[in-house]
């Protein structure tokens, strides 16, 4: 086995190669699947949502939102194999992090991922799709690969348009008032800025759950997560300059180079892993050899730059706040000369928060800061696994045990059975 230094070197090198080609929007036309199929990719990292639900039994729904300000957004409809008319209600909408797509939760595979456990629980699943991702790079005006304004957008955009407009098209489809809402990550804190930015909205949830909830991360303790938002933090305008908008697409070269590295068994945990630990924390067995292999084939999913300076933003503040502009722009947009917080006493819906102790991405520290300003917690709580870290709410093969009671008393207490529709 590799010393923890060479994986260390390789590593860092794996990771300046990927955002030098970022930078320099390097074009990568990648292996078609017959190809990665012979070159021993894993079957499950090359199919999408529906794809890889229908590979194991499960049906499910493509749907298209259309955002206020023209984004196409894809989101799912997952339903369980053994649950016939016996779907409760009402429809849960389960969102992803930063860097994420709809198929985080199903990476992990069948026994475990979270959407295939809240699917055979019977709930009426909904997976969503933020701005920007693959499954979300569409416009009704802009293109994508031609215009940046497109890709002007972060978590406060995120909030303010797609988490509602996700919201309205689930409740219209189903006829229903009101939804449960499970927010991971990015998911949380952009549930957050629709609560105070949107009034009567976060009265259409009857619960939220708040997986890891990221709001400021002013504590987070991982040095390569921090380099990198600083960075394109520091950098954003010069990489407008340069044209580069976007960041670790899918299909990029970036994101292919991770899929390759992680496709075979000898390196996926040699390498993929350990960069994974590198960025998050150690947790040994938490994500296994084969959830390593499949997950990169779907990360990263790609977003904005401009949203990654957001978080980079976010590590240097002690609030929670909109995007600082500087002074002058920001009397012009906010009429304020600093940015505005965001009002988390308005995120009224009643409220449940699980994290770990091992979080280096979002601190308990931050966590906790979270929590005493939101006015209706019914339960936080730590995972008792104390090494459990901010990748395993999506990835981990202890989902069942260490987070899914707690999720499923919560929504159990908020849902009632109802024929499917």
């Amino acid at each position: 086995m590799a010393s923890k230094g060479n994986v260390m070197f390789n590593f860092l090198l794996v990771s300046v190669t990927i955002i030098v080609c970022s930078v320099l929007k390097l074009r990568f036309i990648p292996f078609n699947n017959e190809i990665k199929r012979s070159l021993g990719y894993p079957i499950d990292s090359l199919l999408n949502f529906t794809e890889l639900s229908e590979l194991y039994g499960y049906t499910s729904e493509e749907h298209t939102v259309l955002t206020e300000d023209g984004y196409i957004l894809t989101i799912f409809r997952i339903n369980g194999r053994n649950c016939g008319h016996k779907l409760k209600r009402p429809p849960i909408l389960l969102m992803h992090g930063l860097l994420q797509s709809s198929d985080a939760w199903l990476d992990a595979g069948p026994k475990v991922g979270l959407a295939y456990l809240l699917s055979d629980a019977c709930y009426d699943l909904w997976v969503g799709n933020q701005r920007g991702n693959y499954y979300s790079r569409r416009h009704n005006r802009l293109d994508p690969d031609k215009d940046p304004e497109f890709w002007q957008f972060s978590v406060d955009e995120i909030g303010y348009y797609d988490i509602p407009a996700t919201i309205e098209y689930v409740l219209k489809y189903t006829r229903e008032d009101k939804l449960n809402y499970i927010g991971y990550s990015q998911g949380a804190g952009t549930f957050f800025v629709m609560c105070s930015e949107r009034p009567g909205y976060c009265d259409k949830a009857n619960v939220f759950i708040g997986l890891a909830p990221a709001a400021r991360q002013t504590n987070t303790k991982s040095v390569p997560y921090k380099i990198l938002l600083e960075g394109v933090r520091y950098l954003e305008g010069a990489l407008a300059t340069t044209g580069l908008y976007e960041l670790f697409a899918k299909g990029s070269l970036s994101q292919e180079i991770l899929a390759f590295l992680c496709k075979s068994s000898a390196t996926s945990e040699v390498l993929c892993g350990t960069g994974e630990s590198l960025v998050d924390s150690f947790h040994p067995g938490s994500i296994n050899n084969e959830t390593l292999r499949v997950l990169f084939g779907h990360f990263p999913a790609g977003t904005s730059v401009h949203n990654i300076a957001r978080y980079g933003q976010s590590v240097k503040s002690s609030h929670f706040q909109k995007f600082d502009y500087g002074s002058a722009r920001n009397l012009e947009i906010y009429g304020t000369e600093q940015p505005p917080h965001y009002n988390l006493s308005a995120v009224t819906v009643p409220t449940v928060v699980l994290y770990g102790s091992n979080d280096h991405l979002v601190d308990t520290k931050d966590i906790l800061w979270l929590i005493k300003r939101l006015p209706k917690v019914l339960e936080n709580k730590r995972v008792s696994d104390p090494l459990w870290n901010h990748f395993d709410s999506a990835y981990s093969q202890y989902t069942r045990e260490m987070i899914f009671p707690t999720i499923n008393k919560y929504l159990l207490k908020y849902s009632r059975k109802l024929n499917k529709v």
